[in-house]
């Protein structure tokens, strides 16, 4: 192939490149401003938990609450919302970012690869979700009748701010997006030969200290029953991850007896 052809292929990649990034910014970008004029369906349930009304706490039985949230700067409810629509936007739009990446990458596969990584990136984003509306569903409610109501003293009251419940309801969303990739990764380095079902097994019991250090991070409250409601799927996960290990070591074996 001629140095010329070359530089055509590298020219053409990158022009395509730049498509799929302007398509999946459009479709971001429009995303967001659906979610950004929607405001009081998105902050609806955007600020469901802040009231003993959410259904989780009916469901577990809690005493009735209500926060109070308040606004300390002139910009800032605007660019509350701002920023919660473009996290919504990018929730949303997510399948189809995921999809234009894929149609880039996937011609330099092979078939088995192809099939492969489609597995890879349908379960990673599956489990972002999952942990995602694990948060909002259970995590983040505890998390805010606890230090919502908490009080060192009765002469003390709580003045909560909206930037601090979107800012902790973002954050905690993504930590625990991420802490749910656990069996993907697990998965991957036990395809690359890095881990080992034996190892995790081996390595259990430092495993329920790492999970409950995480989850005393993620949910940084006294509360004995909140820290178990996060430290359970953590270390379900761990478990999930030492069958996918397994399951991915005896593959490779069968695969190098075939060859």
């Amino acid at each position: 192939m001629s140095q010329e052809s070359n530089t055509a292929t590298f020219w053409e990649h990158l022009d395509e490149l730049r498509t799929v990034i302007i398509r999946s910014l459009v479709v971001v970008v429009v995303a967001a401003v659906v979610a950004f004029l929607l405001k009081e369906e998105l902050f609806r349930v955007v600020l469901a938990p802040r009231t003993g009304d959410f259904f989780v706490y009916r469901l577990l039985g809690v005493e009735p609450f209500a926060l109070h949230l308040m606004n300390t700067g002139l910009t800032e409810q605007f660019m509350i919302h701002v920023r919660t629509a473009l996290y919504a936007g990018l929730l949303l739009a997510s399948p189809y970012v995921l999809y234009q990446l894929f149609r880039f990458v996937s011609p330099a596969l092979y078939d088995s690869e192809r099939r492969y990584a489609v597995w890879i990136v349908a379960s990673a984003y599956l489990m972002f979700l999952v942990g995602t509306a694990l948060n909002y569903l259970l995590i983040f409610p505890l998390t805010v009748r606890f230090l919502g109501t908490y009080q060192v003293s009765a002469d003390v009251d709580n003045m909560l701010t909206i930037q601090s419940y979107i800012d902790t309801l973002i954050g905690m969303s993504l930590v625990m997006g991420v802490v749910f990739e656990l069996p993907v990764v697990c998965g991957l380095m036990g395809r690359m030969g890095l881990l080992s079902a034996g190892l995790m097994r081996r390595y259990r019991r430092h495993a329920v200290v790492a999970t409950l250090l995480v989850s005393a991070i993620i949910t940084p409250t006294t509360d004995v029953f909140t820290l178990t409601v996060v430290a359970l799927p953590i270390w379900l996960l761990y478990e999930a991850s030492i069958g996918i290990v397994a399951l991915v070591g005896r593959s490779k074996r069968k695969d190098a007896t075939r060859r």
